[in-house]
């Protein structure tokens, strides 16, 4: 089940963009083609919508391996260290050649520039690029929100509460702290993340496009045998809500490791309409994907 498009605030158009909510745009209102050419005549697969790269920057190629993949989601921690935005996921792992800019903004900018102003080139689908705020919030994302400004020209915008889709989605998720500064924005370059207690309240999908929460905080089934019914129909109705609100939604922590009970937790999401499926395996989750469609 996917989110329901809709306005979310008054029509602005430019030659290659609509106001839509971000819900319905990172879930593919807008159709792509079948298949996309990738040069001499070969095909290459369509992007994988439902595919989120948990801790993305600790692969061997930041970005470049997820997309490989087919992915449609990245994320990526941040600290903010004097002025700048270092990618790591604690502050041991801090690396100043390592920065927001260097493994994500400027690839993607690249990319997006060759490709006709798509990620995936043939298909009209934004990326999300989830950032972590792991550093305090308010100081952290007020760095984040100049650096992304530079980037403006391929980046999904909200002014004045109208969605202008573009091709690269910038989510804030982590330290709570960058809300406010968030919501005191005019134009902004960025969204958020709730979390499942963000559901039924006034935040519009504008703003808070995203629900994440902790699966095992959430669920006691880890795979292993049937999903209690009680546990399946409570996933389902997370989803419903979130998609009647216009949000998508994902889950953290859930089962990771390579065997039948991780594809049988991928399975009960799927079904149940959840619209991220988070992994460190990319390859794994790429063969999963490919032939559940």
């Amino acid at each position: 089940m996917n989110p329901r498009t809709e306005r979310t605030g008054p029509p602005r158009r430019t030659r290659r963009a609509v106001v839509i909510t971000l819900g319905a745009a990172l879930a593919g209102s807008v159709a792509p083609p079948a298949l996309a050419a990738a040069g001499h005549g070969r095909r290459v697969p369509p992007p994988l919508r439902r595919a989120h790269a948990h801790n993305d920057y600790e692969h061997p190629r930041p970005l470049t391996d997820a997309l490989s993949h087919g992915f449609a989601s990245v994320e990526a921690d941040i600290w903010l260290v004097g002025d700048r935005l270092l990618v790591a996921h604690d502050s041991t792992g801090l690396d100043p050649r390592r920065t927001l800019a260097a493994l994500y903004l400027d690839p993607l900018l690249r990319r997006v520039r060759e490709n006709g102003g798509r990620v995936y080139r043939g298909y009209d689908r934004t990326l999300q690029l989830l950032i972590d705020i792991k550093s305090p919030g308010d100081a952290t994302y007020r760095a984040l929100s100049r650096e992304l400004r530079r980037y403006r020209g391929i980046l999904s915008t909200c002014a004045d509460g109208g969605v202008r889709r573009g091709a690269v989605t910038a989510v804030v998720s982590g330290d709570r702290g960058a809300r406010p500064a968030m919501e005191a924005e005019r134009v902004r370059y960025a969204f958020y993340d709730g979390r499942l207690t963000d559901l039924g309240t006034a935040a519009p999908a504008s703003f808070l496009p995203l629900v994440s929460d902790n699966w095992g905080q959430n669920f006691t089934w880890q795979g292993i045998g049937p999903m209690p019914a009680r546990e399946r129909a409570a996933l389902r109705r997370i989803a419903d809500r979130a998609h009647a609100e216009h949000r998508r939604v994902r889950f953290w922590a859930t089962p990771d490791v390579p065997g039948p009970a991780r594809d049988a937790v991928w399975r009960e999401l799927l079904a149940a309409g959840v619209d991220h499926l988070n992994t460190d395996d990319l390859a794994g989750l790429e063969a999963f994907l490919r032939a559940a469609r």
